[in-house]
Formats: structure tokens, sequence, C-alpha cells
């Protein structure tokens, strides 16, 4: 059994593929096969054609900061430990926005539009988180 004591994903039947990958250091994504969409998160239907026409595909792992801010204060208290730390949104160079983690340095250093990388942290057994660090 795991110590890991944060809240971890719930994977639903729409995001399981994504959260199997990850377990596999693999990230992937949906795609239309309709209109071509690129998606990000998990759905049912694409959002730009409503078509149930979407597969997994895995994409590079690269993208940049599209957003972000320094976590002064922890929103849990199992990441009080953790503060400072980076929550942002990173635009993968496939288009779709995945809100997650900047690891790898510094919270300070980080800033928009900088590259970044896709890295996966096995935090238990069963579930791998993925976030980025610096390209």
């Amino acid at each position: 059994m795991s110590d890991y004591k944060k809240p971890l994903p719930h994977p639903t039947p729409a995001s399981k593929p994504f959260w199997e990958a990850a377990k596999r250091h693999e990230l992937q994504i949906q795609h239309c096969g309709s209109c071509g969409a690129h998606i990000f998160y998990p759905r049912e239907l694409c959002p730009e054609c409503l078509a149930p026409d979407l597969q997994w595909i895995k994409v590079s792992g690269k993208g940049a900061v599209y957003s972000f801010t320094i976590a002064q204060q922890a929103t849990h208290h199992a990441f009080a430990e953790e503060v400072p730390y980076v929550i942002a949104i990173v635009e993968l160079d496939e288009g779709p926005r995945l809100t997650t983690n900047i690891a790898g340095c510094k919270p300070e250093a980080v800033r928009i539009g900088m590259p970044v990388v896709a890295m996966f942290d096995d935090v238990t057994p069963e579930m791998t988180l993925v976030k980025f660090r610096p390209a």
C-alpha cells in the first residue's frame, strides 16, 4: 500500500485511457476522426463538430506555459509541505491546454511562453500524474 496522502484523480470511463497512457509514461489526448480536432479534456463527443468519432493518440508532450500562478498557501492540507508550487495551464504543441504543475525548476523561474515537456510522476502503483518541466 502506498503512503501517498494527497488527493488523486478518479478516472471516469471517458478519462480512463488518459490515465492508462500516463501509467505507461505516454501523453495521449483525443483526436476527432471527423474534423481532425485535438481534444483535451476527455469527452464522449467532439466539442468542435459533436461527432462521437474520437480516438486516443500519442502526442509529443511538448508545449509552452500559457498561464500560471504560484501557490503560496496550500489549497489542501496535504500540499502544505509543497508550497510554493506552480499551478499552470500548458498549451500543447498540438493545441489543447492542460491544467498541471510545473516541476523541475524554482517557481520564480516559470514564465509565460516557457517551453516545457511532459514528465510522469508515479505517485502510487495505480496512479501516475502528468506534470511538466522546462524543456
